[in-house]
């Protein structure tokens, strides 16, 4: 359907100009008409994937609720990941829920207790130890902090009170956002192993 805002002969370029269709050359023309007809068809399967996503979604909660049922037991909200096998273990559909963490504005507290123990082992600590520690806070380069490296220094056995309260600091200031459901699928192969079945194009 030929748009309202562009007047009958003429197409818009790059740059939103208006140019008459009469002085493209043919080749344009068609690579126009074939990136449009491409994407088209990737909209119409883009909108089918959705859809069985979230039906599969609703099934497989569905069924994780008529499961509990069979128990008696009440489950209070959408459960977190699930793995549902076929008889013949041929097939496995699995709902993951990612959680998405960031910590607030306690974690600069962990860091001051943090670099005030450092400051005081630098003669005494290991160069690995330091490294991790100093590691652990670094951004990445979306100015982001890698949530797995800063709880890792939780599993250090330090016994100053400044490293105790600083871990109790950073475990307090962690806090979940949000969080992504994602549907994979997967089929057996003959070595036993499983492959996911792909559900988007770049896959």
């Amino acid at each position: 359907m030929q748009n309202a805002e562009i007047p009958e002969g003429y197409m818009k370029d790059a740059q939103d100009r208006l140019v008459p269709i009469a002085t493209i050359r043919q080749i344009d023309l068609e690579r126009d008409h074939l990136v449009n007809e491409i994407v088209e068809q990737a909209k119409g399967l883009a909108g089918t994937i959705a859809s069985f996503k979230t039906k599969t979604m609703q099934d497989v909660q569905a069924f994780v609720e008529l499961s509990a049922e069979k128990y008696q037991a009440k489950l209070g909200g959408r459960v977190g990941n699930v793995t549902l096998t076929s008889f013949n273990g041929r097939y496995k559909v699995i709902r993951a829920i990612d959680e998405h963490q960031v910590f607030d504005e306690r974690l600069q507290a962990a860091k001051a207790l943090v670099d005030e123990c450092l400051t005081e082992w630098v003669a005494n600590s290991s160069a690995e130890i330091r490294a991790l520690v100093t590691g652990a806070f670094q951004v990445d380069k979306q100015g982001r902090i890698n949530v797995n490296r800063i709880l890792s220094l939780r599993r250090l056995e330090i016994a100053d009170e400044r490293w105790k309260r600083a871990m109790q600091a950073i475990s307090e200031s962690l806090q979940t956002v949000g969080t992504k459901p994602y549907l994979r699928i997967y089929e057996r192969q003959v070595d036993g192993g499983y492959k996911p079945l792909p559900l988007d194009v770049a896959a």
